[in-house]
């Protein structure tokens, strides 16, 4: 792969969104193995660069349909689901064959949309991919199209793309797109239309152009691109759509290749802290000793051995604040554990936990980057 684009090389974390019609030969349903292979030799690159990568995927429906025999154009609720769970095992085992020549493992996971909705199953499934990601394996994920249903779906893997780039805390998000980049028009019917190389911020007037066209390969198409777009940049995560059709698309876009970037106007840390000081409502509050507290000005983690006592009903993952003895508020964060696990464990070491709880959990009561300080007031202010 050639060298990165600057935009590009700034990112750690990427995921790339893969369309079914990319995928998959039109109404065969058969995978692309050699445009697969192609974009396995990509995202190899990107790794051995140093990027982690997850990809979001569709065509599972598409695959199974043709295995199904089902034929026609519109299928039933039930008759997609098993489209689904045929075709997910099929469409998982040619990643793995198009990833074995790189000796990455691909994992798969499913989600719906109360997974991402829900907070004790958003934790989960953001824990999962972490750990994922941790261990070297390449994440491959999908809605969970067997077990969905109309009314809670995503309706659309760009969403999705979106929504895991949120979870994951993505720098940029790249959409494989049969189109290259977002037009102030559709580019099949006005020939006035042209592309916009940056869009840094998604006004009316954008979301119009997005709406003005019912083509598929047109702007018409754009409707939950700009969706998505909104989700990322709001998560603090660059979003760019090119053209995925040819070959080793990914890298020509990632090496500065025609295409269209949403630019968000933070990190996603900065945006993950933001939503955690002004987001929430706190279910409990901590109390920490002045060793812990000056830790925490330092800018580490709060750890079970300063936290002096707990009150509140709060489980893992729900916001507290953490105040000094003298009942001053120090910051707010993220609790690793349920109040009653952190009752068992403050005052204790980290590395008391697995013995005291019976498994074994985060090393910190918060974690730095879930946590947000208070900034010091002046005592001596009037």
């Amino acid at each position: 792969m050639a060298a990165l684009s600057a935009r590009v090389d700034k990112a750690q974390r990427i995921v790339v969104k893969i369309g079914s019609s990319l995928l998959t030969e039109g109404d065969d349903g058969a995978v692309r193995e050699g445009w697969l292979a192609a974009l396995a030799d990509d995202v190899a690159a990107l790794r051995a660069a140093g990027k982690q990568v997850m990809l979001v995927s569709s065509g599972a429906i598409a695959v199974g349909r043709r295995r199904l025999g089902l034929t026609r154009k519109t299928l039933r609720l039930e008759e997609k689901q098993a489209c689904a769970a045929v075709g997910q095992i099929r469409l998982a085992h040619a990643y793995q064959h198009a990833f074995d020549r790189h000796r990455i493992t691909v994992s798969q996971v499913l989600l719906t949309l109360q997974d991402s909705d829900d907070r004790r199953r958003y934790l989960n499934a953001r824990n999962t991919i972490e750990s994922l990601l941790r261990l070297g394996a390449l994440p491959l994920i999908n809605e969970n199209d067997t077990v969905a249903t109309e009314e809670i779906r995503f309706g659309d893997n760009d969403r999705l793309a979106a929504r895991v780039a949120q979870m994951a805390g993505a720098d940029l998000m790249v959409l494989l797109s049969d189109i290259n980049g977002f037009y102030t028009a559709d580019p099949g019917i006005d020939p006035n239309a042209r592309r916009l190389d940056e869009i840094a911020e998604i006004t009316p007037e954008i979301e119009a152009m997005a709406g003005g066209s019912q083509s598929d390969t047109g702007s018409g198409g754009m409707i939950t691109k700009i969706a998505a777009a909104r989700i990322a940049i709001s998560a603090g995560c660059d979003m760019l759509i090119g053209a995925g059709a040819p070959d080793n698309a990914l890298a020509g876009l990632v090496n500065g290749g025609s295409c269209t970037w949403f630019t968000a106007k933070e990190s996603p840390l900065t945006a993950r802290k933001r939503w955690i000081a002004g987001s929430l409502q706190p279910a409990g509050h901590l109390v920490i000793d002045d060793g812990a507290g000056r830790a925490l000005s330092a800018g580490n983690s709060l750890l079970p051995a300063g936290v002096v006592s707990a009150d509140g009903r709060f489980k893992r993952g729900d916001l507290v604040l953490v105040n000094d003895r003298a009942g001053r508020e120090l910051g707010r964060g993220l609790s690793a554990y349920a109040i009653e696990d952190v009752r068992q464990i403050l005052g204790h070491k980290s590395n008391e936990i697995e013995q005291i709880l019976g498994y074994r959990g985060r090393e910190e009561v918060i974690h730095r980057d879930d946590l947000v300080l208070v900034p010091k007031r002046n005592e001596d202010a009037p």
